[in-house]
Formats: C-alpha cells, structure tokens, sequence
C-alpha cells in the first residue's frame, strides 16, 4: 500500500513538473504554477482554502502516525 501512495505522489509531482515546463515554454497562452496560486489567492476565500489545505496536507505528510520520540 506504501508503494502505491508513494508512486501516486510521483505522479502528481510529475505532472505539476510538467505543467510547469510547458507553461515556461509557452508563456503566453499557458499560466505558471506561480500565476495560478497568485489568481487564487487573490480573494480571501482561496486564502482560507489554500490554507486549509496546506494544513491537510501536512497533517497527513508529517503528523498522522508519528510518535513521540520522549514516550517509552
């Protein structure tokens, strides 16, 4: 199962990689990852998404099955 969540986040990667390569290359008619967060950001509610977001996915990055190292 490990494997799968790890070859799927290579996926993504990937293709926000991708994304960006052909928007850098075709400037004008594709936008950049910077220029899509900076429309969604704009409005305080993708703000709070944004935010809430990058919250979910740090808790389920880093804090979900993390123990605490002082605990016997």
């Amino acid at each position: 199962m490990r494997a799968i969540a790890v070859a799927g986040w290579i996926v993504i990667v990937g293709l926000l990689l991708a994304w960006q390569g052909l928007a850098l290359a075709y400037s004008p008619q594709w936008p950049t990852m910077s220029d899509i967060f900076r429309t969604f950001m704009r409005p305080w509610l993708g703000r709070v998404v944004l935010f809430g977001l990058w919250l979910w996915l740090g808790w389920h990055l880093f804090i979900r099955g993390w123990r605490f190292f002082l605990r016997g």
